[in-house]
Parts: structure tokens; C-alpha cells; sequence
């Protein structure tokens, strides 16, 4: 009798718990078509704000510095921004303004072999402090992958790529650092924040 008693009770329980699942699910997806168009007009209210403080921050369109690579090839530095952690990321974008792919030349990922290892990226990108004279490399993780955008090998003509690369900050006093990248021209650029 106890065992019937238990499956019994098993079973209520199991039914009851799919009706309150249920129950909870329909609450949650409010009923009427018009609520279903408030997370959409949200969502986009959110992803405009999104770009809009940047605009007040002062940041514009204009790249900090553009750099110049071979076979057409184009870097603009959109930021360097110093993080909280102790860390400088530079963002931007890499453009093949040639009439052909470009073939993303090998010395981008720099000549260290534990960086080399882990395939194509910016790894041989420097931030340099003049005034302090030191070099910071792009930063890595534990097991020795560069802490940039990797994985890229070509650019087809007109194509643009987003790209990163994460650097150890220099003092709080340092605000402007040459940027360099192996086949590129160099640029001098403001860090923020």
C-alpha cells in the first residue's frame, strides 16, 4: 500500500509542478500582441542609448589614428581606453582598401613562439611610452594565447574586421603612447579614462 501511496503522491507532484510551470509561463508572456512589441521598442531604445553616451563622452566617428599596411590594407584606431583591472584595450577596425584580398601578413602576430603558436592575430602589436621609455606587449592568457583578435587570415577587397587588443596599462600619468603593429605605419594616440 505504500509503495502505490508514493507513486500516487509522486505523480500528483510531478502534475502539479508542470501546472505551475505552466501557469508561471503564461503569466509571463503577457497575453496581448501589444506587449510583445514593448520589448522590441525597449530593446531598440536600448541599443540606441547604447551608442548615445559614447557621443557624450565625447568620443566621435573620427578614428584616433589611421595606420597604413601593405597590399591596401588600412587600421583605424577607434579607442584606447584604460580599464579598471590595470589593462589599456585598443579597438578598431582593420580594412582591405585594395582592389584585391589582401593575405593578412603572418608578422601581425609578432615573433614570439608562444603567440605564433596559436595562429594569426595582432600579437605583435606594441603600445610605446616615450616619455617612460617601455614597450607594452599584448597581454596573454595561462596557456599563452594573445589577448587580441585571432583567427583571420584574408580580406576580401572592401571588407573591414573588428579588431582588439589588450595591452598592460601604463601609469595613470601616461596619456598618449605610440601605437605599433609589424608592416604598419606607427601613430601616436591618446589613452582615456
Amino acid at each position: 500500500m505504500s509503495i502505490r501511496f508514493t507513486a500516487k503522491a509522486r505523480r500528483g507532484m510531478v502534475a502539479l509542478t508542470c501546472a505551475a510551470g505552466l501557469a508561471v509561463g503564461v503569466a509571463g508572456c503577457g497575453g496581448s500582441g501589444g506587449d510583445d512589441k514593448k520589448p522590441d521598442s525597449s530593446a531598440s531604445a536600448s541599443r540606441t542609448g547604447g551608442s548615445d553616451p559614447s557621443a557624450q563622452e565625447g568620443q566621435s566617428d573620427e578614428p584616433l589614428a589611421e595606420l597604413k599596411g601593405s597590399d591596401g590594407l588600412l587600421l583605424q584606431v577607434a579607442s584606447a581606453k584604460r580599464d579598471a583591472g590595470g589593462f589599456v584595450t585598443v579597438n578598431g577596425t582593420l580594412k582591405n582598401d585594395g582592389a584585391q584580398t589582401a593575405v593578412i601578413p603572418s608578422a601581425l602576430s609578432g615573433n614570439e613562439t608562444e603567440i605564433i603558436r596559436n595562429g594569426r592575430s595582432l600579437g605583435g602589436a606594441t603600445l610605446v611610452d616615450p616619455q617612460g621609455k617601455k614597450r607594452y606587449y599584448v597581454l596573454r592568457d595561462t596557456e599563452g594565447r594573445p589577448l587580441t583578435t585571432t583567427g583571420f587570415s584574408t580580406l576580401k577587397s572592401g571588407a573591414t574586421l573588428a579588431v582588439f587588443m589588450q595591452f598592460p596599462a601604463p601609469p595613470t600619468s601616461v596619456t598618449e603612447v605610440d601605437f605599433q603593429l609589424p608592416t604598419f605605419t606607427s601613430a601616436s594616440i591618446k589613452i582615456s579614462g
